[in-house]
């Protein structure tokens, strides 16, 4: 009886279960492209029933009628569908709000609200406008604690970025930049002007800024400085696309070095002149820097594709063209890239693929900057052509000997014109990245990263036979070069993530091997000339190899905790200090998820974060300089003996001893938004203290083969605050309005350092310099003499405060004063909207920064108007000083540091947009104004000064750009 009421039993359940319960198919896709979406997520609300939509899209789920079936998608809005039948088709759209939140970090992404440590991204929509042609002015201005300056307004000039101040003393401050997740080499390329040139600005879809340890650790030994994060554009859709963009850019010269015209010129030297000084004046009323400048017009043209091949690989391929002339004569940038992109997914979503090719070729036209301090110097009452000159009728100031007068400045045209400097580059940077999510184990993915950076450039210089000179038989001179640079990337690691609950695990562990290859090779045909046959040959390989890991770990979204490690290994060091090892904790509280404040209808976020990390830095130091390494002397330095010339071969400095610089940081923060996110914003407050800083340093005669070498041996604090603050003043169906607002404050301190060091040179004398570093002060500050002055606020010239009251004024007198870096970094930019108009205004204050006015300092001497039997022109600040001699005193009076705080107006930008232009195409037309206006105090050419000595500087020009961009 038992028996058969257990079959009648199980007769009855069978098909009640196969009614409860049933086979629920579909297919999800793309609200916009109407492409499937591989990898989505299906679970049974409620339940640990789940599993992911294949390679079409294509899911399968058993679920009773009635349950609720819940989609989800990274970057995608959630969906939740009832179960009514066995067919159940989802739809899903692009959630923007998420997708801005989504922020690229070392080895994987992470949603902005679970993120730990202090990050920026600012992406494309947000980028900078105007003649953009380095990856670097796209967020000048936009993020807090970052202070980025180029070197001056040469076309494609190099652009300088220091996060959070300065990081070491001799070694670079510059932070680390990763492309698509290559960890770039910061050395360049020879003969490029910026080594993130290669990259086309219009392929960036954003950029992240990592700022404190606890977010940049997991790069370990080259995050010292901050990491940029640089992430381009991916295909996407389902139709292909094509877009065009365009501009013509007009460049004028704004200003000029403030320097006698050849009326005011004349009559100081008719005043202090003898009758052969005067008897030298010419007739004419010269510009001379009118001579070398002029205006300049630039060309960029950029088109891209972006579709899908098949169905299953998306792709973006892209082409751009930029052809820039400087305003200093003879200067020229063009270049032209090339990029393309492939992301197929296999084997139903577990299986994706990443291939990015990048190709770059540039031809530079080096302008002679030589041209700019000539341009200074030279007589204003002399003419450009002279028929009796035997310089190509350049005038020229010669000597008996019918060449040039070697003491004599160069007459600037001849520089810009009978010199050229070319170079071409050729740069291909590409990855292969394979992320594997295993069938047995879907929780873990694996990944390799394997990518190569490779490339050559091919310059020259040649000198034309009638380029003033003061060499007798002068023949003009070539020279050229060769450079050639391989990096090789390795990576490979696995991701494991899991959700438990109300618990969600993310855990990175992997092995990172990177290898740095350089190649040099130079000719100068001036050596051969004299017999020698002149090689020049280097060549280096580094290596880093690296372990590292992380875990972040989610509870309930409302605490949040990360650890990293990273252990790294230097070929730059020694083999007993050639291991670093750099974690970081990271805690973070959505408080907004917390009961109390979950159902507020004025807080829609904030979230408190707490970090502490540890991080190195050796980038910037030489190769093996713990190995007794020996030069071999050039052939025009060989040794005779006999009739015979030998090479010899020098042994140079070397330290066994040379270790990582550590720089521990602490961070604490907080991210808000209000009034549905119509005011949102973050504060960190951070503090660096870096140990073991590299510094060159004095040592004992005898003692190594070098008066100085590099050694760890002092310690530095930066400490700060940032802020940022984003508004929405004005939101409507026709109008947007946003304001962006950053704000940082900086100090910098050397803490430990037995040795002062002076650093800066200047121009003037031999030798001189006019900074220090020394303990108690910050870095590269101004070491001058306090300068006394006369009872109508005069300068008396050599007449200096005897500080230690010794009644001598000597270097025992002179102090620290000032520094170049400023203390308070300001951004304001303001977007507005309304209907097809667009408007975006960019603007940026640096406080506290000083500057040496080395232009005024080095050219401002009565005596130097007359000197050498030639006649050489003042820069105007002689009339307020009244200075008669240069001295190594006056080169070092503090009344030439200068405050050079400033307000920019950066851009302004005015688009319209014709939405339907024709049919399916979008047309907007732009006109752009940048580097539209400077107020400052400073006297000199321009208050933004790299590194704080303004010494021909290449001044930045003013750019008005037409532009149009086609969407078809």
């Amino acid at each position: 009886m038992k028996i058969l009421q257990k079959i009648w039993l199980l007769v009855f359940l069978v098909p009640t279960a196969i009614f409860a319960q049933q086979k629920v198919s579909g297919t999800v896709t793309d609200a916009a492209s109407g492409i499937p979406i591989m990898g989505a997520n299906v679970i049974v609300k409620g339940s640990t029933i789940g599993t992911t939509t294949d390679f079409d899209g294509n899911y399968q789920i058993e679920a009773d009628n009635g349950a609720i079936l819940q989609f989800s998608y990274l970057g995608f809005e959630s969906v939740e569908m009832t179960v009514n039948g066995g067919t159940l088709n989802v739809v899903m759209s692009e959630d923007a709000q998420q997708l801005e939140e989504v922020v690229v970090i070392g080895y994987g992404t992470v949603k902005k609200k679970d993120a730990t440590g202090a990050v920026d991204m600012v992406s494309s929509e947000d980028f900078n406008q105007g003649p953009v042609l380095s990856a670097q002015q796209l967020i000048q201005g936009k993020v807090a604690g970052v202070s980025i300056t180029s070197g001056g307004g040469a076309p494609g000039e190099g652009q300088n970025i220091v996060i959070r101040g300065q990081g070491s003393l001799s070694l670079t401050s510059e932070p680390l930049y990763v492309v698509d997740g290559i960890p770039l080499d910061n050395e360049g390329v020879g003969g490029s002007r910026n080594p993130l040139n290669f990259i086309n600005p219009n392929d960036i879809e954003s950029m992240t800024i990592l700022k404190d340890a606890s977010s940049t650790a997991i790069y370990g030994a080259r995050a010292a400085n901050g990491v940029v994060m640089i992430t381009t554009k991916k295909g996407k859709g389902k139709e292909f696309r094509f877009n065009y963009s365009g501009l013509t850019t007009y460049y004028d010269p704004t200003d000029y070095v403030d320097v006698l015209d050849a009326d005011r010129y004349r009559n100081l030297v008719n005043q202090i002149g003898d009758e052969s000084a005067i008897d030298r004046l010419g007739n004419s009323n010269t510009d001379w820097q009118d001579e070398i400048y002029t205006q300049a017009v630039g060309f960029n043209h950029n088109f891209s594709t972006t579709g899908n091949i098949g169905g299953f690989i998306p792709v973006r391929a892209s082409l751009g063209y930029t052809d820039q002339n400087g305003i200093l004569k003879g200067d020229n940038f063009s270049r032209t890239t090339g990029a393309v992109n492939f992301r197929p997914n296999l084997l139903d979503g577990h299986l994706k693929i990443e291939l990015n090719g990048r190709g770059m070729y540039t031809e530079n036209s080096f302008a002679n900057r030589d041209a700019i301090g000539a341009s200074v110097d030279f007589d204003p009452t002399q003419s450009v052509y002279d028929m009796n000159s035997p310089f190509a009728n350049y005038y020229t100031w010669l000597n008996a000997d019918g060449v040039q007068n070697n003491l004599a400045p160069t007459n600037p045209v001849a520089l810009v014109n009978l010199k050229e400097d070319t170079a071409e580059v050729r740069r291909f940077i590409g990855n292969a990245k394979v992320d594997y999510r295993l069938h047995f184990l879907p929780d873990l993915i694996a990944t390799v990263n394997v990518g190569l950076d490779k490339s050559n450039s091919h310059g020259r210089t040649i000198v034309s036979e009638l380029m003033p000179s003061s060499q007798l038989d002068w023949n003009g001179s070539l020279s050229n070069y060769t450079n050639e640079s391989t990096s090789k990337l390795f990576d490979a690691y696995a991701t494991y993530m899991k959700e438990l609950g109300k618990s969600s695990l993310t855990a990175v562990a992997g092995y990172s091997y990177q290898s740095f290859e350089n190649d040099n090779f130079k000719y100068d045909s001036e050596a051969e000339e004299d017999g020698n046959d002149f090689e020049f040959i280097d060549k280096w390989k580094s290596v880093l190899l690296s372990y590292f890991g992380r875990v972040n770990y989610n509870f309930d979204d409302k605490y949040l905790l990360t650890a990293t490690l990273r252990a790294d290994a230097s070929s730059k060091l020694n083999p007993d200090d050639r291991w670093g090892y750099f974690p970081s904790f990271a805690f973070a509280w959505n408080m907004n998820n917390e009961s109390f404040l979950k159902d507020s209808n004025t807080i829609d976020n904030l979230k408190l974060r707490l970090g502490y990390g540890e991080i190195g830095n050796v980038n910037g130091l030489g190769d093996y300089n713990f190995l007794t390494r020996y030069n071999g002397s050039q052939s025009t330095a060989n040794y005779q003996l006999g009739t015979g010339f030998y090479q010899t071969y020098r042994p140079e400095a070397f330290n066994g001893n040379l270790k990582w610089e550590v720089g521990k940081t602490f961070n604490a923060g907080v991210d808000f938004g209000i009034f549905d996110s119509r005011i949102s914003g973050s504060l960190n407050v951070y503090y660096k203290n870096t140990e073991d800083l590299i510094s060159k340093v004095t040592v004992d005669p005898f003692t190594n083969f070098s008066n100085t070498i590099d050694k760890n041996i002092g310690d530095m604090v930066n400490k700060g605050v940032e802020m940022e603050l984003n508004l929405v003043p004005v939101t409507t169906e026709d109008l947007h309005w946003s304001i962006g607002y950053n704000i940082s404050f900086n100090d910098n301190e050397i803490t430990n350092l037995p040795d002062q060091v002076e650093v800066g040179d200047i121009n003037g004398g031999t030798g001189n310099k006019i900074q220090l570093h020394k303990e108690g002060y910050a870095p590269y500050s101004y070491w001058v003499y306090k300068q006394v002055y006369d009872q109508q606020g005069r300068p008396i010239e050599g007449a200096y405060v005897d500080r230690n009251g010794d009644n001598k004024i000597n270097n025992e007198d002179r102090y620290l004063y000032q520094d170049p870096y400023a203390d308070i970094i300001m951004g304001v930019n303001t977007n507005l909207n309304y209907k097809n108009w667009d408007l975006a205004i960019v603007t940026r204050a640096n406080l506290g920064n000083y500057a040496y006015n080395n232009m005024a300092s080095s050219k401002s001497y009565e005596v130097r108007a007359t000197e050498n039997n030639i006649l050489t022109n003042l820069h105007s600040d002689y009339f307020n000083t009244g200075f008669k001699s240069i001295t190594e005193s006056n080169l070092a009076s503090d009344y030439y540091i200068q405050d050079a705080s400033f307000f920019k107006v950066d851009n302004i930008t005015l688009g319209y947009t014709l939405p339907e232009f024709a049919g399916n195409t979008s047309l907007r037309v732009y006109g752009s104004v940048q580097n539209l206006l400077t107020l400052t105090d400073y006297d000199g050419l321009d208050p933004e000064i790299k590194g704080g000595i303004d010494n021909n500087f290449y001044p930045r020009p003013r750019s008005f750009v037409f532009g149009v961009n086609l969407d078809f």
